[in-house]
């Protein structure tokens, strides 16, 4: 049986959903001049968004596109602050919901599920495949036949269509 969710839009623009996304978007970046002159009419600023939100006008801004040499060069693109206090927002009503339905082994962007989550999973799976995969016909017994697959879709996020 299939979960229906209702009224989530309510949930994403309400007043305290805000302040909460605000406070998130806001962690790390307090000295930003971005974030001190968005704080400098803070209620304003989330009311006017609110409004946005409300009444379905809300258009996001043009994102800042950089580029960064660390250690390869990438093309990092930046949403605006009030873009960011909306992603957070949006983000904590939805992210319960999916998360329960990700497989256990997913770790992308997910709570508690960062690189050390994501290493110790890998070494669960190389110290069990070097358990059940010795092979025949090896050069010594330090060999051992496994596969491991990684990916990563070039410049996925710039054009992905939403």
């Amino acid at each position: 049986m299939v979960k229906t969710y209702n009224a989530l839009y309510a949930e994403i623009i309400s007043w305290k959903n805000l302040i909460l996304a605000w406070k998130k978007a806001r962690k790390g970046k307090t000295k930003k001049d971005y974030v001190i002159e968005f704080e400098a009419n803070l209620r304003e600023n989330l009311l006017q968004l609110q409004k946005e939100l409300i009444e379905q006008t809300y258009k996001p801004e043009p994102l800042k596109t950089f580029i960064l040499h660390d250690p390869k060069t990438r093309k990092i693109s930046k949403s605006a602050f009030r873009d960011r206090v909306v992603h957070h927002a949006l983000v904590r009503v939805i992210e319960p919901i999916f998360d329960k339905t990700f497989i256990y082994d997913s770790c992308a962007n997910r709570k508690g599920k960062g690189n050390l989550f994501a290493i110790k999973r890998f070494y669960k799976f190389a110290r069990k495949i070097s358990e059940n995969g010795k092979t025949k016909n090896l050069i010594n017994n330090n060999q051992i036949k496994g596969y491991c697959f990684k990916a990563d879709i070039k410049h996925y996020v710039r054009n992905v269509s939403f």
